[in-house]
């Protein structure tokens, strides 16, 4: 009997769709289609895009804090914008371009760089040397990732490698800078400075002959992509969800006037409450980068070293603090259990992804951006993790120039 009744109600519910057909198969087939059209002409425009790799050589003195990183970030890096009109986005597939910031050890001679798409060259150059006019910037024509061969199973190269994410919520601050002290003015003693990049670049600097690591912190400027609450489709920013966090909190603990709704009041939360807010406060007052952080560790033969795993999942657990933010490894190409991959061609193809990935510095769009969730990172959390060391980070192999500029080349723009 009751089978009976599950036939009927199958049979009903084929005679709904067939006699429905008319309407909801023209609907699907125009989103299947649209889907189509929207991957092929973002596709054509990415590929269509120019890029420039600089190579910046730092002085052997940066007599300034990471302050000055965080304003260049900002004036350089922030100038994509948007994409324009809906024609501009859904006929011609523009995309909101990206950059990436990298740091680069080949056989422990460490190197920055920076990719951009080429329009945004003189900006770049402009906005770097404007605050560390002492730098030297060099074009690559040759990007140093086709020095190693395709990741293939028959050559003789190993690698290990993995993304890094937030482990909370993005109005939520990881140690900055100011934390650090970096902040204090130039005359502060250098060997009293305590820089977070040290052991990132002392990491660096201990590869040997035939070992390679590779960090890439790709950025672009952040869209609205969280939902808002009791809406399908209105979206809201960052910054809005760390006011309703704010909010929250307060909530939570008492701070309502006699209407039910939340004060500004800090009188009632903890200690460790207030630090909460006035932390996602400063966070969210900055300008934001979506970001994704890239690490890849590589050897020929004998050269790649199995313990050096373990150096890059700590590589930022500095940054991190306890009650507020950090980072964590995603993305590993290794499993729990042998079953899981007793054939070991998903750790492969892990590996084989997360090389593609780097190489194309692909991260927000396909075809690899399933793979990866950008996270938010102000402009004082970003110049934290990327900014051009002073004396304190004196590794043997971190080459430095001996540059005397006092002043960027006269033919940049103004």
């Amino acid at each position: 009997y009751v089978m009976e009744i599950f036939n009927t109600i199958i049979l009903l519910l084929i005679n709904v769709l067939i006699k429905t057909a008319p309407i909801w198969v023209p609907v699907v087939l125009t989103a299947v289609a649209f889907s189509f059209w929207v991957k092929y002409i973002r596709k054509n425009f990415i590929n269509s895009i120019k890029w420039t790799l600089l190579e910046i050589r730092i002085p052997k003195e940066i007599m300034k804090s990471p302050a000055a990183m965080e304003l260049a970030l900002i004036n350089a890096f922030q100038q994509s914008g948007g994409v324009g009109t809906w024609m501009a986005k859904w006929w011609l597939g523009k995309v909101l371009l990206w950059f990436s910031l990298e740091l680069v050890s080949t056989g422990g001679n460490v190197k920055f760089f920076v990719r951009i798409p080429s329009q945004f060259k003189d900006i770049v150059e402009t906005n770097i040397y404007a605050q560390y006019p002492t730098v030297e910037i060099v074009p690559h024509e040759v990007d140093y990732v086709d020095q190693i061969p395709p990741f293939e199973k028959n050559n003789n190269w190993n690698l290990w490698g993995c993304n890094f994410v937030l482990t909370k919520d993005d109005p939520l601050p990881i140690k900055t800078y100011i934390d650090f002290g970096l902040d204090k003015a130039v005359g502060s003693e250098e060997e009293e400075k305590i820089d977070p990049m040290s052991s990132i670049i002392e990491t660096l600097a201990s590869m040997k002959a035939g070992e390679h690591m590779w960090i890439q912190i790709m950025i672009r400027s952040v869209p609205e992509r969280y939902t808002a609450p009791g809406h399908w489709f209105k979206k809201r920013s960052w910054q809005d969800l760390g006011k309703e966090m704010v909010k929250k909190i307060i909530e939570d603990n008492g701070g309502k006037d006699g209407t039910g709704k939340a004060l500004k009041d800090y009188s009632k939360l903890t200690d460790g409450q207030k630090d909460i807010v006035k932390a996602i406060e400063r966070s969210i007052s900055k300008p934001g980068f979506d970001a994704g952080i890239r690490v890849l560790y590589l050897g020929e033969g004998e050269a790649f070293k199995g313990m050096n795993i373990t150096t890059i999942t700590g590589l930022y657990k500095s940054f991190g603090i306890g009650h507020l933010n950090g980072f964590k490894p995603t993305n590993i190409p290794a499993f729990d259990y042998d079953w899981q991959d007793y054939t070991k061609n998903r750790a492969f193809n892990r590996k084989k992804d997360l090389f593609q990935a780097y190489k194309l510095r692909s991260y927000f769009y396909p075809p690899y951006d399933e793979k990866n969730k950008p996270f938010v990172l102000n402009s004082e959390e970003l110049a934290t993790i990327y900014h051009f060391p002073g004396r304190v980070v004196s590794a043997p192999s971190f080459e430095r120039i001996d540059s005397t500029k006092s002043q960027p080349p006269a033919n940049l723009p103004i």
